[in-house]
């Protein structure tokens, strides 16, 4: 059985994040082969290309963490219908200097939750349209615009009843997916 490690990116850096928890707790439905760990984004200098030459250490333990990684999960948050910029950053980052690009072939998943009916839809397609771009073959379906209320964690912060069915098939959707690509 090969083990799959799965870099995590949560495109929100509040304490109590709504889209953390749902990492945390979606990780948590996969099979013992997958091992999740987050990537810290929040500590990464604004992009500038002056710094190619000499990236901050930050920006170095990124690009070697999404290295390691066969696989990503990006949960994001929606801020003024798109992608969080600290995420943008850092997708910024571990994209460049031009053709070291360590996004490039990782399968990706792509999940959000939010207050608005609309879940994170708009930031999520956003978010598509940067990863195809940097070559990151991205789950298509299912699609899931999570509406945060009662009962989407239950008192241990795992999925709650009402959501575990539909949930629990994204991650087998995204374990398969991420098998099927993985190098």
């Amino acid at each position: 059985m090969s083990q799959y490690q799965i870099a995590v990116v949560v495109g929100s850096l509040r304490k109590d994040s709504f889209n953390r928890k749902l990492a945390n707790a979606i990780a948590r439905l996969a099979p013992p082969e997958f091992s999740f760990k987050h990537v810290d984004i929040g500590g990464l200098p604004l992009y500038n290309q002056d710094d190619d030459a000499n990236p901050a250490e930050s920006v170095r333990r990124l690009k070697a963490e999404v290295t390691a990684a066969q696989g990503l999960l990006f949960v994001t948050a929606e801020y003024n219908r798109s992608i969080p910029g600290v995420l943008k950053n850092a997708i910024d980052h571990a994209s460049r200097p031009y053709g070291q690009n360590v996004w490039a072939g990782k399968p990706a998943g792509v999940l959000g939750v939010s207050i608005g009916a609309t879940g994170t839809s708009m930031a999520q397609q956003h978010l598509r349209n940067v990863l195809a771009y940097l070559d990151v073959p991205t789950l298509g379906q299912p699609e899931a615009f999570i509406h945060t209320k009662d009962g989407l964690f239950d008192e241990a912060g795992n999925i709650g009843a009402d959501s575990k069915k539909f949930l629990q098939s994204w991650m087998d959707r995204h374990v398969a997916w991420v098998k099927k690509h993985a190098a």
